[in-house]
């Protein structure tokens, strides 16, 4: 257990946050920092065609060994972290033994991570956890993922008496702000069909996820002097308030569950003149989805209509781009490759938590591709921010369940 530890900070020391401003792939320069790191690992265990593109692809072969046909599955992570919480500068704490009790990530600071609050941590009482200081993300999300599908292929290496087809594995940059999968070489790669270890708590096994979309409202406005406004002023952060206003209030994160979707206002930015307002449009349906996004067009359009005279043009300036969609309806067609992750978790005694994703992993971008990817667990909880943490016995199981994975792939039928 000391080896996936050790394994685990080396890669969560190196800062990989991502940018979603920047135009380049990797987003970020200091992703290279751990991608370079990573491909001479792979080489170092024993792993067969390392690769990096220029875009930081990582991809690598663990040979067949067995002599009849067999599907290649791929294994696939992310490496860059959140930008939505710094991930410079983390110091990991490792909790031995967990009593059930409050974890002190920071005493100076009172950062307390509670399982009066965070109750799943319960479930990890007599295991070792990996928590942050308080003062950052762990990344866990997903270097956690890295970790195991190293890990394991390095078990299977040693372990030649387990039987396996051929399997790919490849790590990506840029999944934290939705381009992980954008430059990913399908054909290059190779699989019939992968997985990736992406997952939250253990037993999570998902096949459905969001449809997702982003949009960007702009609102125009008219500065005037405040004491000689009246009838001439149009305060655009007002009518972008209007705009939110009319958006159902129970449909926003914080108030919806498994299959709900949402409208999620991300950020807002403005002045008299001209207000931006950021939102992301997520739903598991499909119909309901294309319903959300025509509703932010039809408040944008009322908009319009009603300050035409006042403004001489729209107001209201709607971009919608979709980001991307439900890959139930590319994985339900080869649904055994969910049944042989399901096998495995249950031969290791672990119970499968089957649900939909509450978001989307380059497994549903790499459905669309021609690649079927459902998510497997990786253990981490709390993603995205100081309370971030991962039990490693979690991790461990992770390991194991690859390892299963590729040796039911590989039975004869």
């Amino acid at each position: 257990m000391q080896h996936i530890i050790d394994r685990f900070i080396s890669y969560v020391t190196v800062d990989t946050e991502s940018d979603p401003n920047s135009d380049t792939t990797p987003s970020t320069a200091k992703q290279l920092d751990l991608a370079k790191q990573l491909v001479e690992e792979l080489k170092q265990i024993g792993l067969e065609d390392v690769t990096i593109d220029g875009n930081a692809y990582i991809m690598a072969t663990l040979p067949s060994n067995v002599d009849h046909d067999v599907p290649v599955i791929g294994f696939v992570s992310h490496f860059d972290t959140t930008p939505d919480f710094t991930g410079a500068n983390i110091k990991p704490q490792i909790v031995e033994n967990y009593d059930g009790g409050d974890i002190i990530l920071n005493k100076e600071q009172g950062i307390v991570l509670s399982p009066n609050y965070f109750k799943d941590l319960l479930q990890y009482k007599g295991q070792t956890i990996i928590t942050t200081d308080g003062t950052t993300l762990l990344g866990a999300d997903d270097k956690a993922g890295i970790t195991e599908i190293v890990t394991a292929m390095e078990f299977l290496i040693q372990h030649p008496e387990i039987k396996h087809g051929k399997i790919r594995i490849g790590f990506t940059p840029d999944e934290e702000i939705g381009r992980g999968a954008h430059k990913f070489d399908v054909a290059k790669f190779g699989a019939d069909w992968a997985y990736t270890m992406d997952g939250s708590q253990i037993g999570e096994l998902e096949y459905e996820n969001f449809n997702a979309a982003g949009a960007k409202i702009i609102f125009k406005g008219k500065s005037v002097h405040p004491g000689y406004a009246k009838g001439k002023m149009i305060n655009s952060m007002l009518i972008a308030n209007k705009f939110i206003s009319k958006l159902p209030k129970e449909e926003v994160p914080e108030k919806t569950s498994g299959y709900e979707g949402f409208f999620h206002v991300t950020g807002i930015t403005g002045s008299i003149e001209e207000t931006t307002v950021q939102l992301i449009i997520r739903d598991h349906d499909k119909k309901q989805f294309e319903k959300r996004k025509k509703l932010v067009k039809k408040i944008t359009d009322g908009i319009n209509r009603k300050f035409e005279k006042q403004f001489g043009g729209d107001i209201a300036i709607a971009e919608i781009k979709d980001q991307y969609y439900n890959m139930k309806e590319k994985v339900e067609p080869v649904f055994h490759i969910v049944d042989i992750a399901e096998q495995a978790m249950k031969d290791l005694g672990i119970k499968p938590l089957i649900k939909p994703i509450r978001g989307g992993t380059d497994g549903c971008q790499l459905s669309y591709m021609g690649l079927p990817c459902p998510n497997i667990f990786a253990g981490g909880h709390n993603f995205h921010g100081k309370y971030e943490y991962v039990p490693v016995e979690s991790m461990q199981k992770a390991v194991e369940v690859i390892a299963r994975i590729a040796e039911l792939t590989a039975q004869k039928k």
